[in-house]
């Protein structure tokens, strides 16, 4: 990366922080920490990851559950100049091996429980492994605390990495996304400033955070501004329903927001101390926005972003929020819509949505190529969305070019899982897409053609995946047919597959 002012995303954090006495989370135990505990522990685990050896610009790989640690542990790694690479719990060892591999970890932190199973894995590839459970017992906290709670935050350039995260590919080999600190410093500063966020907030927190949404946006818009949080381990509906009382936001994905409104307790009173509810990570169905606003009064406002960008526009805080779009290009970004042969289409044309600006990311890890032809040469990175703008300037997404699935707000890539079913010895050829879904937005679902003279059934397709990756990339149901509709050029006809399968 190349070399600019120096600047550290913790730093900005620090000179943000309110009085250290001030509560930063509680959580749904009932333990809270405070802005001295984020400087004490981060200050710990940059120390101990730097007497293990590691360096500025070394890779520290995290598969934990969600926890107050979990925070620590993030922040100490970026406070170290080191990169952040957190993975979804949900990993397979097998999905495991490419991330470690391929990000050249120096260290992997994972669940005790899991810990006898990745050592042999870690060894093979020269990686340390550390634990940390949801309690904060393991090897990493341990080693910490016998540290000095002082720490010189280490001075990075403002475009070295600060995090990388990994998005599946088109080709089934998820891609690593070089992250700065520019990159998230701009993008949460804007945000802060956008949705209002202050010190007098209180974010309701129920998102993962091995993921951009609640990694970056929700626990950035906090420490940017002050705020505090309050920090549930994963979303249910009672706690959620419990929590709003003492909250003032709220981020969720759309499934969020349609499980709130199945619940009959779910109502105007439980949203009176909410100023600001935010959807994201995955379309609002324009009936879920109608239904929020009569069962509530309020407004959701729905934004959207990518891992390679963090978030690019956002419907307004004061000012018409509209169902169905994802709302006005956020300060600082531009964004276009562009045809197959890149020229700019005019208001309500659709085509493909690029964006550049200071929140874009620098490139993909180790794939030069790929990074050159996902930019423009203006530099605008095209998003692979179909998408149009109208004439007040408000974005609506109409479509995917690259052929995603997003269920529950999590990203599933087709081709991957295609390509696991298409090693099935008795399967001739597969084609995975998505069905429209009222909870979780799509489910995946599996059309597969089964070789000659072969007998396999779906479950036994289901279970040969659930072995190999993530469970919510297992397809729901399978359909076995004889025979894939393609086009004249030989393309398996997706929409069609879609068209025939949905309501079934």
């Amino acid at each position: 990366m190349g070399s600019e002012d120096p600047l550290n995303l913790y730093s900005v954090y620090r000179s943000r922080f309110p009085p250290l006495d001030k509560v930063l989370l509680t959580t749904d135990a009932g333990v809270s920490c405070t802005y001295a505990d984020a400087e004490h522990h981060s200050a710990q685990v940059a120390n101990y990851l730097a007497e293990l050896g590691l360096q500025k610009g070394d890779r520290v790989s995290a598969q934990v559950e969600k926890s107050s640690d979990a925070l620590w542990l993030y922040l100490g790694t970026i406070r170290a100049g080191m990169v952040f690479h957190p993975l979804n719990t949900a990993y397979t060892d097998e999905e495991l091996h490419y991330f470690l591999q391929d990000a050249g970890s120096s260290v992997l932190v994972c669940d005790s429980s899991r810990a006898e199973a990745l050592q042999t894995l870690c060894d093979s590839l020269g990686t340390a492994l550390r634990t940390l459970d949801a309690d904060g017992a393991g090897s990493l906290m341990e080693g910490a605390q016998q540290c000095s709670a002082h720490f010189d935050t280490v001075m990075t350039d403002a475009a070295d990495l600060a995090a990388l995260v990994y998005s599946s590919g088109t080709t089934g080999r998820p891609k690593g996304i070089m992250l700065s600190h520019k990159n998230l410093v701009e993008n949460v500063s804007v945000l802060v400033d956008y949705w209002g966020f202050g010190p007098d907030d209180c974010l309701l927190h129920a998102l993962p955070i091995f993921h951009v949404h609640g990694l970056f946006v929700a626990i950035g818009c906090v420490l940017m501004s002050g705020g505090s949080m309050r920090w549930l381990k994963s979303f249910d509906v009672a706690a959620v329903i419990q929590n709003l009382p003492h909250s003032t936001v709220m981020m969720g994905v759309p499934t969020y927001y349609t499980r709130l409104l199945a619940e009959p307790d779910f109502s105007v009173q439980s949203c009176e101390c909410i100023r600001l509810f935010i959807s994201g990570s995955a379309p609002l169905l324009a009936d879920t926005f109608m239904e929020f606003e009569n069962r509530t009064g309020h407004t959701i406002l729905e934004r959207y972003g990518m891992t390679e960008t963090g978030m690019n526009t956002s419907n307004p805080l004061h000012g018409v929020r509209r169902a169905g779009t994802v709302g006005l290009p956020l300060p600082g970004v531009t964004v276009r819509i562009c045809d197959a042969d890149n020229r700019e289409l005019g208001a309500n044309e659709v085509g493909e949505l690029q964006v550049r600006g200071a929140n874009v990311f620098g490139g993909y890890w180790n794939l030069p190529e790929k990074t050159a032809q996902d930019f423009t040469p203006d530099g605008f990175f095209n998003t692979g969305d179909q998408a149009l703008i109208d004439e007040a300037g408000y974005v609506s997404i109409v479509g995917r070019s690259r052929d995603m699935v997003i269920s529950g707000g999590l990203n599933i890539y087709p081709r991957e899982i295609e390509l696991l079913i298409d090693e099935l010895p008795e399967v001739k050829e597969s084609a995975v897409i998505g069905l429209p879904d009222a909870d979780f937005g799509e489910l995946l679902v599996a059309v597969v053609v089964l070789a000659g003279g072969a007998r396999l059934s779906g479950k036994q397709i289901q279970a040969a995946v659930r072995g190999r990756v993530a469970n919510f990339k297992v397809p729901k149901k399978v359909f076995i047919v004889g025979e894939i509709p393609r086009n004249s050029m030989g393309k398996i006809q997706k929409d069609v597959l879609r068209e025939h399968y949905t309501g079934r």
